[in-house]
């Protein structure tokens, strides 16, 4: 066992190993603070150019063109720019077997990203394992963005509880969807459902086993739904302490997650925590229309804070939520990992407080589960109306509403559209046709943006907007903010854009709706 080990209090109140998770996160704050009521004005970072700004946002940009016809997608883009030291925010997309549909999910960490990273390089292949038509194939689907590399030893063990995921999962699937509330639901939303838990409990598991041993079997409140391999039958000392540090760090941790799973004209989101997925469509007028797709799971959502007094005695009113937080300490009311709010006491008290500390047990702490990772799941057809999806951590929707995201992104496709090439129509084209293109050409030239990639665009609006317009000085202030101080003004962000192909979608509609 692990002794005198330092433990800090995070924004969500989560206590960690301090050598494992480099140090503590600044509390959560909703809206940007003036700068200068921080600090003297000696304690200043050396302020940044406007093209050096440009380059911190543009590091980790990335836009993918969706080349194969046939798909709903045209393109995506995505971008992530830290907050925390190291960025607790982990996004994941791929594409499925089938080329046609797709995976994209963004993973919020919180006391450190162990959880999220895990979730990243996990989460989607368990979805498409849980998909009817996909789980008896061997490929499942292509990551088309780079995941992290673990230890040999983890990245075997993780290798090995996907295999026993695949090989039962159609047991599982029917194991977990067994309750009348899940009857009217279709194989997408099911696989979300199956995976999201599924994933979770794996989770549980693999930390419960490396932490408890032989002692796992007695302690585990039911069977394994798969067969567990006992690690700890055949004794390697060196190589089960790394699995116990890593399989706690990432129990221990904890992290919300929006996946989305778009196939055909179908757009189906699992949300789990206070990431948000928002809809971007044109009206009949021609103005943008924002749709939000399901609700944050926090106590700003009086249905989530109902179903969670539903679950504990009444005795627990005013302990089960204090100070907007479960058990006056986590903020998301929904969440991946966080087992110190799941598991039984008597495994916190055991097995937990002696590695983590006192504060590993949360006060009041009397009727666990508290926490789930149970998804909602949201539904939406798709028309030609529909333009593009945006899915990213709260730290974008901390500063920007849903219609001022949908709308800064409505204009970025028409300044990007401007961006490229002039190019004619195929056939005859009068002077006349000619005028009026290039006509269009100055007004979208006018509005061009600063950058190519919608979330880099939504970014640099978030951080430097004002009622003025753009502020480059307050940019290059807020990203020349040192890492103990950056925190205070605003979070982690990562951002995913998706835009839809509405030729494809046009032919999608029945034929009555062309008409």
């Amino acid at each position: 066992m692990m002794t005198s080990i330092r433990t800090t209090s995070f924004k969500y109140g989560i206590p960690l190993l301090k050598s494992q998770f480099n140090g503590a996160v600044w509390p959560k704050l909703k809206r940007f603070r003036n700068f200068t009521r921080y600090g003297r004005p000696s304690e200043k970072a050396p302020k940044i150019s406007p093209l050096q700004a440009t380059s911190i946002l543009q590091a980790n940009e990335k836009i993918y063109e969706v080349m194969k016809p046939g798909s709903v997608l045209k393109s995506i883009d995505w971008n992530q720019l830290a907050s925390n030291n190291p960025l607790e925010d982990s996004l994941a997309i791929a594409k499925l077997c089938d080329n046609r549909s797709y995976l994209l999910g963004v993973f919020d960490g919180h006391g450190g990203p162990a959880c999220a990273r895990v979730l990243a390089k996990r989460l989607l292949s368990y979805i498409a394992a849980s998909l009817p038509s996909q789980h008896v194939s061997s490929l499942l689907l292509e990551q088309m963005t780079p995941t992290t590399e673990f230890r040999p030893e983890i990245e075997s063990l993780y290798a090995h509880e996907f295999n026993q995921y695949h090989a039962s999962v159609s047991h599982l699937r029917d194991t977990l969807s067994n309750d009348e509330s899940q009857c009217s639901m279709d194989s997408t939303e099911r696989a979300l459902l199956t995976a999201f838990e599924a994933m979770d409990q794996q989770l549980s598991e693999e930390a419960l086993a490396f932490l408890l041993g032989p002692e796992m079997s007695e302690i585990l409140q039911r069977v394994p739904r798969w067969d567990w391999k006992p690690w700890w039958a055949d004794a390697f000392p060196s190589r089960d302490k790394v699995l116990q540090l890593s399989t706690l760090s990432t129990a221990m941790s904890g992290a919300v997650a929006t996946v989305a799973h778009i196939s055909s004209n179908n757009l189906v989101i699992a949300n789990t925590g206070d990431c948000q997925a928002v809809l971007g469509y044109l009206s009949e007028d021609g103005t943008w229309g924002a749709l939000k797709l399901g609700k944050e799971h926090t106590s700003e959502n009086p249905s989530e804070v109902e179903r969670l007094y539903s679950e504990h005695p009444r005795s627990e009113r005013d302990t089960v939520l204090r100070m907007d937080r479960l058990l006056g300490q986590l903020m998301p009311l929904r969440a991946f990992g966080d087992f110190r709010f799941k598991w039984p006491r008597h495994v916190l008290e055991k097995w937990v407080i002696p590695v983590l500390g006192e504060s590993a047990l949360p006060q009041n702490y009397k009727t666990p589960p508290y926490l789930s990772a149970r998804p909602e799941i949201i539904k939406h057809t798709l028309s030609p109306r529909d333009k593009f999806v945006v899915i990213a951590s709260d730290g974008l929707w901390d500063l920007l509403s849903p219609t001022q995201v949908v709308r800064l992104v409505g204009e970025h496709m028409s300044g990007r559209v401007a961006l490229g090439p002039l190019t004619l129509p195929p056939g005859d084209v009068t002077l006349e046709e000619i005028n009026k293109m290039l006509q269009q050409r100055r007004e979208g030239l006018s509005k061009r943006p600063l950058d190519t990639n919608a979330a880099t665009h939504l970014i640099r609006h978030a951080l430097a907007s004002t009622e003025t317009g753009l502020d480059p000085d307050r940019l290059s202030e807020l990203l020349s903010l040192p890492d103990d101080v950056v925190r205070l003004f605003r979070d982690d962000i990562t951002i995913v854009v998706s835009y839809f192909d509405t030729d494809y979608l046009l032919k999608s509609l029945p034929q009555s709706n062309q008409e």
